[in-house]
């Protein structure tokens, strides 16, 4: 007879396999299921997925339209609710938390980066940087924030709104906001799809570097092969399941796990 899994208290973050004692996965999900609608409407988004994030890693999720891909990153944000199973953010296991609790922990403790930038169009870059801060009656550490905003060429920018701003510049200041909080993780859905493709490789490099030299932790939806390359983790959605799981992906490596998908 099989013994059941031990789980964790509600509320504490399971040691899974592989991980080191003390060093718990920055966000996980174990046995999620999503479903949307009902009866004969009734679409399984999500499929038992079990994954984990570590700390200072860079993970690209990918698939074909319908993977699951973007809803994989909703409930890891917190943005969408789960159907079953556990999502676990920075020690905290999303699920049990009320709305309050959750909306705090997207606020403290997420960063979001999206295609479209979701600046407010009255405020200047510095005040949708420093957004997320003011919301939550913080102080701007200005030491910090000038060393984003430098890192991100953005010092001669800051008092321009974003119609004074070029698509490359919006994304940085989206992603300068992302960083301001300082963040677990930050979230990026398709973070390139809205710019030529220099200015997509310099944005691509940037969150690379945030990587390797800040030990900042991204997990990025995208569809394109070489945004995927600049990972170091890449995972493969198909029908709500992880149907591949490739180390230090290349576009090679990318463009074959999906090519197996169409056999």
């Amino acid at each position: 007879m099989t013994q059941a899994p031990i789980l964790p208290q509600q509320g504490q973050h399971p040691q899974g396999p592989g991980t080191p004692a003390g060093e718990p996965p920055v966000a996980e999900a174990i046995d999620l299921v999503k479903v949307y609608g009902s009866g004969t409407a009734q679409v399984v988004a999500l499929d038992r997925v079990n994954v984990r994030f570590q700390r200072g890693s860079f993970t690209a999720i990918m698939g074909p339209s319908g993977s699951g891909k973007s809803t994989l990153m909703h409930t890891l944000a917190g943005l969408d609710r789960i159907t079953a199973g556990r999502v676990f953010l920075a020690g905290l296991e999303l699920n049990t938390l009320p709305d309050w609790k959750l909306t705090e922990t997207r606020r403290d403790k997420v960063g979001f980066v999206f295609q479209a930038f979701n600046l407010l169009p009255t405020l200047t870059a510095r005040q949708n940087i420093v957004l997320p801060l003011d919301l939550a009656g913080k102080k701007v550490d200005e030491q910090f924030f000038n060393q984003i905003v430098d890192s991100l060429g953005l010092a001669e920018r800051l008092s321009h709104r974003p119609s004074e701003l070029s698509g490359g510049q919006q994304q940085r200041v989206a992603i300068a906001r992302a960083m301001i909080t300082r963040p677990d993780v930050i979230f990026a859905d398709e973070p390139t799809g809205a710019l030529d493709t220099k200015t997509g490789t310099q944005l691509l490099e940037y969150l690379q570097r945030s990587v390797r030299q800040l030990g900042q932790t991204i997990i990025m939806v995208t569809h394109d092969p070489k945004a995927a390359a600049y990972a170091d983790r890449g995972l493969v959605l198909v029908d709500g399941n992880i149907v591949d799981d490739i180390t230090n992906p290349t576009v090679d490596s990318v463009n074959a796990a999906l090519a197996r998908l169409e056999a």
